[in-house]
């Protein structure tokens, strides 16, 4: 039988991010790409991104969580997927906080309600080298992307925030075609390990608009990662405040830039259903 039969798997989401959490602590079972594509392929699981739970690597950790976008890629960060994670370890805790560990480093979660949750995301990574791009720039808030010689170029802030994010500004957000160019910057020579690519308008000082084409996903109803980078770009270029409301297709998320360079996110989650993975899933992926 595939080592991953019979596992525990919860269905969540964050705005209508869907997210599948696999609770393999206990268990000396991995994941590969193969195995989260057949996950995927289920009519019922189908998700943005999977987050796999291990037993934790660090004392005072809860568990140390790798994140899988559905094309099997590993993804650096999630917030809507760590918020949903954090509900699910917090169940009958009587704690209000929790430490998460990822590949990217350690997450602090808090309990703001039943249903709302924050989390510190870290610092963001501006230069160049960090974001990754594959060649020097001098101001990653402005940097020119080309697609075509015909089109005219996108001027785009890069940051990461766990992931590479790319953050477009615009004056019309309902005029542009994010499917069209979406995956097309996502590829794009300048991002060696592919980018998010959000377009945002800027409402007012507090609130943005933004949309969001996630590497290994595609347009997403919400994408948390993306909305700090989008307050982190915003408020570099002077065209937010340091904390803002991001409204995304699903919702809003309230993400605040603080003065120590962490960039908190806080925002709801709502469980869906409980389940065990059918091992006819597995049948032609690595066991």
């Amino acid at each position: 039988m595939h080592s991953l039969a019979g596992k525990q798997v919860i269905k969540m989401n964050g705005l209508g991010n869907v997210i599948v959490i696999l609770d393999l602590r206990g268990s000396p079972s991995s994941v590969d790409a193969a195995m989260v594509q057949a996950i995927n392929r289920s009519d019922r699981l189908g998700f943005d991104q999977l987050m796999a739970l291990h037993d934790p690597l660090t004392a005072g950790t809860s568990a140390f969580v790798r994140i899988y976008n559905n094309d099997g890629s590993e993804a650096g960060a999630c917030g809507n997927g760590t918020r949903c994670v954090a509900w699910y370890l917090m169940r009958g805790m009587s704690g209000e906080s929790l430490r998460l560990e990822t590949a990217g480093g350690e997450l602090q979660c808090w309990r703001r309600g039943e249903w709302r949750f924050a989390v510190d995301m870290g610092q963001p990574r501006v230069a160049w080298q960090q974001i990754p791009l594959r060649e020097p720039v001098p101001d990653t808030s402005a940097i020119t992307l080309t697609l075509t010689p015909d089109l005219p170029p996108f001027v785009a802030a890069a940051v990461n925030m766990g992931n590479p994010h790319a953050v477009i500004f615009v004056d019309d957000l309902a005029a542009r075609d994010l499917a069209a160019i979406g995956p097309r910057l996502e590829h794009h020579p300048l991002f060696p390990e592919r980018a998010n690519i959000s377009l945002a308008e800027v409402v007012a000082p507090d609130h943005i608009v933004v949309k969001v084409w996630e590497r290994g996903a595609g347009i997403t109803r919400a994408c948390g990662s993306a909305a700090c980078a989008v307050l982190v770009a915003g408020a570099s270029k002077g065209l937010s405040a340091r904390a803002a409301t991001i409204s995304l297709p699903g919702g809003d998320l309230a993400i605040s830039w603080r003065d120590d360079d962490h960039v908190v996110m806080e925002g709801p989650v709502e469980f869906e259903f409980e389940a065990m993975l059918d091992p006819a899933l597995f049948e032609d992926a690595t066991a």
